[in-house]
């Protein structure tokens, strides 16, 4: 089959190894001086290794390759500990690789491991770029919140939130109410948190400037499949291509064999709520 895979041009290579830690799948290794791609299987075409790499030796081409089997890479990876394990499920989970997350986390349910961070939700993943580290903050008391929840109070409580850096098999989205939020929303509805996103998982995308949101398609249909979300509520402004955000949400409910209500709202440029509707 032909798919992404990693190349290494020998002559370049300096055989330094800086490359190696980037890839925890274990396709890398160095031997005989040079680094060399031990396998077609362990490597998911992703290029997490190429930054490091000082003289450039390492490219991503399409070429005929063995598919990617997470499975081995698994069996590879809980060998080498749980920072490995984390640092792979993050690489995943990073690069929107929400089939290959799901299947690492089976991998690691039947073996009766606990994947990094399950018991301490609220630590930040470490690894991959600091802005899609997942952080499930959870739900503050009252007593947290000073007895009051106050439309002043801030009731986002996960990160990330852009459609393209989230993974729909984060925890705070299994069986959760999920806002599915045009990106402009929050700045023209005053009461956004107190009134719609109290309780709630969110993310935010918007369906005019937004690339390859063939991957939003996919990750919705994750929420209502494999996250086995509650509700959607989809909100948009009152102009035209906000609707592209419902569609999107029309077409993964109508294309997924479990059916989940979905919300529509539309907030007007002044603010104020013009439809309110479920479908």
């Amino acid at each position: 089959m032909k798919r992404k895979i990693i190349r290494i041009d020998e002559e370049k290579c300096t055989g330094c190894g800086l490359c190696i830690p980037n890839c925890p799948e274990g396709a890398l290794q160095v031997i005989d001086g040079k680094v060399r791609l031990i396998s077609d299987l362990f490597c998911d075409g992703l290029g997490a290794c190429i930054g490091p790499c000082p003289v450039g030796a390492l490219i991503l081409e399409e070429k005929e390759a063995g598919p990617y089997d997470e499975k081995k890479v698994m069996e590879n990876i809980v060998k080498q500990g749980g920072n490995v394990i984390q640092a792979h499920l993050e690489h995943l989970q990073n690069h929107g690789e929400t089939a290959y997350l799901k299947e690492a986390m089976d991998f690691l349910d039947k073996k009766g491991m606990a994947f990094p961070g399950e018991k301490d939700k609220k630590a930040p993943l470490r690894a991959g770029c600091p802005g899609a580290r997942m952080i499930d903050a959870g739900s503050k008391t009252e007593a947290e919140e000073g007895g009051t929840s106050g439309k002043g109070t801030s009731e986002l409580r996960q990160w990330p939130v852009q459609l393209h850096l989230i993974s729909p098999s984060a925890p705070y989205y299994f069986k959760a109410d999920v806002l599915l939020v045009a990106d402009c929303v929050a700045y023209a509805l005053g009461n956004f948190h107190h009134d719609y996103l109290k309780g709630k998982a969110i993310a935010i995308a918007c369906p005019k400037l937004d690339e390859n949101q063939e991957v939003y398609l996919e990750k919705i249909k994750a929420w209502f499949e494999d996250a086995k979300i509650g509700t959607l509520t989809v909100m948009m402004m009152q102009v035209p291509c906000c609707r592209g955000l419902l569609n999107l949400a029309r077409t993964a409910l109508e294309t997924s064999p479990r059916k989940v209500p979905i919300k529509e709202i539309i907030v007007g440029l002044d603010g104020k709520i013009i439809k309110e509707e479920c479908l």
